[in-house]
């Protein structure tokens, strides 16, 4: 731990190296992690702060420039506030997972102009969430209890979840002998069929397409007449512009600060957890930081 302490100081803590480690940036990504499993804790959750810049290819090599306690907006404010102005300034597209507290912050501490950009990835969990939860309303409506592994619809519970054109002809042909056994009403039925189409928005082939397909979901999906449905309508409506900006910006995502997050959880794992957070904080900003030291570097190179 001497030794952390002291590349942390040289590569963290002093001013030039601080410094060095948020130049350039122009993309931030946020997410929240656990870093004490016991609920007993009260500052178990803590928020990072993610570098997801790109490069010249268009690449993104994401690190972690920082984490702190608490999981809210004034927490993400505090951290973005701290930061001199020349950074915060540079900033021009920030990606975050649906969590109104840091939208709040972004919106608030971040220039006018910067661009927020709703994770594809949780978009299309809450379109998975809101088909799961018909299914399982349907199911009890019908049989009166929870699934069981032979009920048409407990049967395909993680086939409804496949992308359409990744279905083979048997599990077409099983997907729509449940539908028509345990789906009297067609509500799941529907349900499948909005959130095919809302995810196929982000595998269209330009990102006009995809765009005019999340126009359609956005301006449709409030009004179904199915309440988990509409209830993600009006989620999605709620985020419309942050949903659109996916489009627009080259497909801006949070999937570096995911990646990032193993990271964390591994470093956590191999240590058999953390008691002080100062330590946690130094152990994960080097195994974060961006480096990947065991590659081997290709023949000719370098």
């Amino acid at each position: 731990m001497d030794a952390i302490r002291t590349r942390a100081h040289q590569d963290l803590n002093d001013e030039p190296a601080r410094a060095a480690r948020l130049a350039g940036v122009d993309t931030l990504g946020v997410d929240e992690h656990i870093w004490k499993p016991s609920a007993r804790h009260r500052d178990r959750a803590v928020t990072s702060i993610v570098d997801l810049t790109r490069d010249q290819d268009g690449r993104i090599h994401a690190r972690l420039l920082d984490v702190t306690l608490g999981r809210s907006g004034p927490v993400y404010a505090d951290w973005i506030r701290a930061r001199t102005r020349e950074f915060v300034d540079g900033i021009t597209h920030a990606s975050l997972d649906p969590f109104r507290g840091y939208a709040n912050a972004i919106r608030t501490e971040l220039p006018d102009d910067t661009v927020t950009v709703l994770d594809a990835f949780h978009v299309v969990k809450l379109a998975s969430t809101a088909m799961d939860e018909v299914r399982r309303r349907v199911q009890q409506a019908t049989l009166g209890r929870r699934g069981h592994k032979k009920d048409p619809l407990y049967r395909i519970r993680r086939l409804l979840s496949t992308a359409r054109e990744n279905l083979t002809d048997r599990g077409r042909a099983r997907l729509e002998a449940a539908l028509q056994a345990g789906d009297p009403g067609l509500e799941v039925t529907v349900a499948w069929h909005a959130y095919q189409e809302l995810r196929s928005m982000f595998h269209a082939s330009t990102p006009a397409a995809g765009r005019a397909t999340a126009k359609r979901v956005l301006d449709s999906f409030y009004r179904c007449p199915i309440p988990e449905i509409a209830r993600l309508g009006r989620t999605l409506r709620s985020w419309r512009a942050e949903v659109l900006a996916y489009f627009d910006t080259g497909g801006i995502s949070n999937g570096g600060t995911e990646a990032i997050n193993l990271i964390i959880e591994k470093t956590r794992r191999l240590a058999h957890g953390f008691r002080n957070f100062g330590n946690y904080r130094i152990r994960i900003l080097l195994a974060a930081d961006g480096t990947r030291p065991w590659r081997r570097q290709r023949r000719g190179s370098g």
